[in-house]
């Protein structure tokens, strides 16, 4: 991708982005792309189409805005929050005991309680972006970082209660540009 996702659709570096703001600065870029506006660039479509993409996704979005902002990426830092990792294998033992009871209920459960942490990890990213200020500090980037970390623990949690996840394939789709 020759320009990140905020360059390509002219969008500020926030995390804070609005999709229908998103959608619109989409769709301008777009449309001056049109065939019967200019001469069509499939590959500045399908930069503007992954751009989108990228930004649609608050974990994607706080990722890239993190890394642009000079912190760690997810492959040189690993870090969780102090104790989270037991706690978090303690919650999916519960949920795949759950689910394995085959009570119908259990999967929508676990499905809403992993909705409302991924919602309280997009407030809480979103608050430490807009402390961040122009000159961030190493341990301002490495706490989104740690957080971001423990988000996508999350993420997997959600995708693994998809009735249609498939562990064979899940793993291997390609991941938002760097």
């Amino acid at each position: 991708m020759a320009l990140n996702p905020f360059q390509a659709l002219g969008l500020p570096l926030r995390f804070d982005l609005d999709p229908a703001a998103i959608q619109r600065a989409y769709l301008a870029r777009v449309a001056a792309i049109h065939p019967d506006l200019a001469e069509q660039d499939a590959a500045a479509a399908a930069e503007l189409n992954l751009a989108r993409e990228t930004l649609n996704s608050p974990e994607a979005r706080a990722d890239l805005l993190l890394r642009l902002r000079g912190g760690p990426g997810k492959e040189e830092d690993k870090s969780l929050p102090p104790g989270f990792l037991v706690e978090i294998m303690e919650t999916r033992e519960a949920a795949e005991a759950a689910l394995a009871s085959n009570d119908p209920g259990e999967r929508a459960r676990w499905t809403r309680w992993a909705r409302e942490q991924r919602a309280e990890y997009v407030r809480a990213v979103g608050k430490l972006f807009e402390s961040l200020g122009t000159e961030p500090t190493a341990a301002a980037l490495k706490q989104i970082r740690t957080t971001l970390n423990a988000w996508r623990y999350i993420e997997r949690l959600l995708e693994q209660l998809d009735p249609a996840y498939n562990p064979a394939t899940a793993d291997f789709r390609s991941s938002p540009p760097s």
